[in-house]
């Protein structure tokens, strides 16, 4: 029950005084009824009446009056220690009771368990005005990119680029990492991760994320996709990716916090500074990082360095022995010359896996193919050239690795569509290692027929066959660009080129 100012007691004490009933004080002071008489009947206990002492005081007539509830706020000196018990809350299977038995066993006479986690809530709440979530220790990191960008000009040209700035934090301690990158893609993504575990030192449980598309594939309320490198470098590390709700900001408040310290005390400091480049953007930023990480928290008495040796690091997970090598997914399947097409190179795989869904798993050195997560294909990674790569072991036995498809079954096919097509996919087939490495060109190009008629695909045939074309994009930009139909111009009949620059035939004479 709220306790009624002094003054109004006073006035209680001399309108019952003055014979008023309590109905009539009760009306005028207005104050309840059963309120009224718990103030007379404790003022008539301690024989207090009015005129009370000239010399007694609002506090002397609180003390007279509420002695006993006077002498307990007395009686407990010593306050618990609020920021040390909410640290300790973060540790993982630390609970508010077993703090309170800690606290009563070095202050017997202190709170009882409800008034104390009254009081917990209640200094707790002057954290933050919204609710706040338990974070234990190293559990969760919450990653995210600021708003603001770091503008770079580029020193031979003038250009001027934009570097995002990538923010990790830990939830337990803040402990904060954060540094500028190029762009907001995979690559960096997933790079920037690698340098922020590599920071922090240790692994966290889950990762928390943006619904970022470098990230995450399908952003959805309850069963999101993970972007399969993504997910491939949380597995690599031990840890989970969990992406927050979408447009739910609160899942990753932390994050969003860290942004906001990020644009206040590092972006905001650099605002007026010039870059020339990114390694520069990120040897500015790492003071100021270690500043924000220094800087002492009035509420909890320590800096996120100090919470993050005392509380995270000690829970964080070991970091794998080497680190996570980038590598990108593909889902794929294999033609009819049992390869698969990546970056413009193809590479085989076993015959077996013809039209089968496959994944390919794209290094900056190799390429690897999986099938139902088991790896039936390895290559060196070859340069966009049109070319094959092909291991003698995925080739059935004669080269035919179905009855049904030939190279001469394929002339066949071609030849109803015109003879000079029919000399086009022999001439494809016959430059190619294998012949079985030309099929893919060779049905390329019968499709052709449905898009812009027979009669346009053997003339383009003719033409390419003529200019020595081999390729299926030659082929269609003939047919694209209407060459088929146009006489070829020979180096003789064009004119001569008169310029002060050619010295001509005669010069030699």
């Amino acid at each position: 029950m709220k306790r009624l100012p002094m003054r109004k007691i006073r006035d209680v004490l001399r309108l019952s005084a003055e014979g008023l009933s309590t109905r009539q004080i009760a009306a005028s002071l207005a104050i309840g009824r059963t309120t009224l008489r718990g103030y007379l009947d404790r003022a008539t206990e301690l024989g207090l009446a009015w005129p009370l002492p000239a010399d007694m005081s609002d506090t002397d007539l609180e003390r007279c009056l509420f002695h006993r509830a006077y002498q307990n706020t007395q009686r407990i000196e010593a306050q618990p220690d609020w920021p040390y018990i909410h640290r300790e809350l973060r540790r993982k299977g630390m609970t508010l009771s077993l703090l309170w038995e800690e606290y009563r066993a070095n202050h017997p006479d202190g709170y009882g368990y409800s008034r104390f986690c009254e009081l917990y809530t209640r200094w707790e709440g002057k954290l933050s005005p919204v609710m706040r979530q338990r974070h234990p220790a190293g559990e969760r990191l919450f990653v995210d990119y600021a708003g603001r960008t770091i503008d770079v000009i580029d020193p031979q040209t003038g250009e001027v680029r934009t570097a995002q700035v990538f923010v990790a934090v830990l939830g337990a301690s803040n402990y904060t990492f954060v540094e500028a990158t190029w762009t907001q893609s995979l690559p960096d993504w997933i790079a920037s991760h690698v340098r922020a575990l590599n920071f922090f030192g240790g692994v966290t449980a889950q990762i928390v994320s943006d619904n970022l598309k470098a990230g995450v594939t399908k952003a959805c309320f309850y069963d999101p996709a993970i972007n399969r490198t993504y997910a491939d470098m949380a597995a690599h590390y031990d840890t989970a990716v969990v992406p927050a709700r979408p447009y739910k900001p609160k899942d990753k408040a932390k994050a969003e916090g860290g942004v906001l310290l990020a644009e206040r005390w590092i972006l905001a400091r650099l605002r007026n500074h010039q870059f020339f480049s990114l390694a520069e953007v990120n040897a500015a930023i790492r003071p100021l990082l270690d500043r924000l990480n220094d800087k002492l928290s009035r509420h909890l008495g320590a800096n996120r360095r100090q919470i993050f040796e005392q509380l995270d690091k000690p829970a964080l997970k070991l970091l794998p022995v080497a680190p996570y090598v980038y590598a990108e997914w593909k889902k794929c399947r294999a033609g009819l010359d049992y390869h698969v097409a990546i970056d413009k190179h193809y590479y085989s795989v076993p015959y077996q896996l013809l039209k089968r869904e496959l994944w390919a798993r794209i290094t900056d050195r190799t390429i690897e193919v999986f099938h139902v997560g088991q790896r039936v294909a390895s290559h060196v990674r070859t340069s966009s050239n049109g070319k094959h790569s092909t291991l003698r072991d995925h080739m059935p036995a004669h080269h035919q690795f179905r009855d049904d498809w030939t190279p001469d079954r394929i002339t066949a096919r071609a030849a109803r569509v015109g003879p000079n097509v029919a000399s086009f996919v022999e001439v494809a087939m016959r430059s190619r290692k294998h012949p079985e490495q030309g099929y893919r060109t060779c049905l390329g190009v019968i499709r052709l027929a449905d898009k812009f008629g027979r009669d346009r695909l053997d003339a383009a045939c003719s033409r390419a066959l003529e200019i020595n074309a081999r390729s299926y994009s030659s082929l269609l930009s003939i047919l694209k660009n209407g060459l088929e139909s146009r006489p070829r111009t020979r180096a003789t009949d064009e004119p001569a080129i008169t310029h002060p620059n050619i010295r001509g035939a005669d010069y030699f004479h």
